[in-house]
C-alpha cells in the first residue's frame, strides 16, 4: 500500500525535498554545520555553553598518539571510541569492561589492545568519516543507562532523538538497539524507534524497519510501557543544545545516565524523517504551529519554550 504525494501532504508528512529545501536550507546556515558534523567541536561547544555531555577522556589526532595507547587507556575499564566526523553509528566502538589484557565489548567479544589500536588507526585515516577525510578519534566515558531502560536495548544504550525547530521541541522518538542493528541505535540497521509524546514522553507507537512492533524482538520487553524520567529536563537540554549551535532545525540525541541524568550525545543538522512514522503524525502541522507563535515567544528561555511546546503538542 502506497500513499500519493498529495495524500502525504494532507497528512502533514514532511518529505525529503521539503525537509532539504524548507527546513535545512532555510534554517541551518551552512557555515554552522561543522559545529554538529564534528563531534569533537560539538563537545567543546557544549562545554562552553554548559550543556551536559559524556565526559571527554581524550582525543587521538595522529598515528603517533597510538604509541602510548596502553597507558592512555589504563585508568579506564569502560569507554567509547568514536570518529569525530562519523555518521550513522559507523566506527563507534564501545568497551564495557576489561579482563586482564583483554577489552570486552558490550556483546561479550574480547579484543586485544592491537585490535583497539587498529580500529583507532582506521578512524584517523578517515575510514568512517564523511567524505573519507582524515579524522580524530574521540574517547568518552562509558554511559551507564538508567535502570528504567533495562531490557529495552540490546548491546547498546538507548537514546532519545528530539527534533527542535526554531528553539521549540516539536517531536521525539526513543531509539533502541537490537542484535540485528549490532548494538547501534540506527533505524536503517534494524534498531527500533518508539514515538514519544512531547507533552509527557509517553510511547505512541514502536516501529522496526517501518513496521509496527509492540515488544522488543530480543528481550520481549513491552515497548508501550516505557516511561521517561525527567522528561521536561530532557526537552530543555535539547532546546539549549539547539540554541548553542544557532541552527533552526536540528535533531538532538540524548541519553539518560543513571549517575548524571540527561546527557547530550550528539547533534544532527539533517535529522531523518522516520520519526513521523513512529509518532503517527507529520511534522508539518507542528512546524506551522511554531511559525504562528508570537515573535516574543522566540525570545523566551529554553525552559519557557519547553513548557509552551508541552501545551502545544500531545
Amino acid at each position: 500500500m502506497f500513499a500519493s504525494p498529495r495524500k502525504l501532504r494532507d497528512l502533514g508528512i514532511v518529505g525529503m525535498n521539503d525537509r532539504n529545501i524548507n527546513l535545512i536550507a532555510e534554517h541551518n546556515p551552512r557555515p554552522l554545520y561543522p559545529l554538529v558534523d564534528n563531534k569533537l567541536q560539538t563537545k567543546l561547544l557544549a562545554a562552553e555553553k554548559g550543556v551536559a555531555t559524556p565526559e571527554l577522556i581524550g582525543a587521538l589526532r595522529t598515528q603517533h598518539d597510538l604509541q602510548d595507547l596502553e597507558s592512555f587507556l589504563a585508568p579506564h575499564d569502560g569507554f567509547a571510541i568514536k570518529p569525530a566526523k562519523g555518521s550513522g553509528g559507523k566506527g563507534i566502538l564501545v568497551i564495557a569492561s576489561r579482563r586482564e589484557d583483554l577489552f570486552i565489548k558490550t556483546n561479550g567479544q574480547e579484543l586485544p589492545i592491537d585490535e583497539i589500536r587498529r580500529h583507532i588507526s582506521n578512524i584517523l585515516s578517515g575510514l568512517f568519516s564523511l567524505g573519507g577525510t582524515p579524522d580524530v578519534a574521540i574517547v568518552e566515558e562509558l554511559i551507564l543507562p538508567d535502570a528504567v531502560y533495562r531490557n529495552l536495548s540490546v548491546e547498546g544504550v538507548p537514546d532519545i532523538r528530539v527534533i527542535v525547530y526554531r528553539g521549540f521541541p516539536i517531536m521525539a522518538m526513543m531509539r533502541l538497539s537490537t542484535r540485528e542493528s549490532d548494538g547501534k541505535a540506527n533505524l536503517h540497521q534494524g534498531a527500533i524507534g518508539v514515538g514519544l509524546t512531547i507533552s509527557g514522553g509517553r510511547p505512541v507507537k514502536a516501529i522496526q524497519f517501518n513496521r509496527r512492533v509492540d515488544e522488543h524482538p530480543d528481550s520481549g520487553a513491552d515497548l508501550m510501557s516505557i516511561r521517561i524520567p525527567n522528561w521536561a529536563e530532557l526537552l530543555e537540554l535539547a532546546a539549549r543544545s539547539a540554541d548553542a549551535t544557532g541552527l533552526g532545525y536540528i535533531g538532538a540525541d540524548i541519553v539518560i545516565d543513571r549517575r548524571y541524568g540527561p546527557l547530550l550525545l550528539e547533534l544532527n543538522a539533517r535529522p531523518g524523517l522516520a520519526i513521523q512514522i513512529a509518532n503517527n503524525s507529520g511534522l508539518a502541522p507542528r512546524i506551522q504551529a511554531v511559525d504562528a507563535l508570537r515573535p516574543r515567544y522566540f525570545r523566551e528561555s529554553p525552559r519557557e519554550r519547553v513548557q509552551r511546546a508541552i501545551t502545544l503538542f500531545d
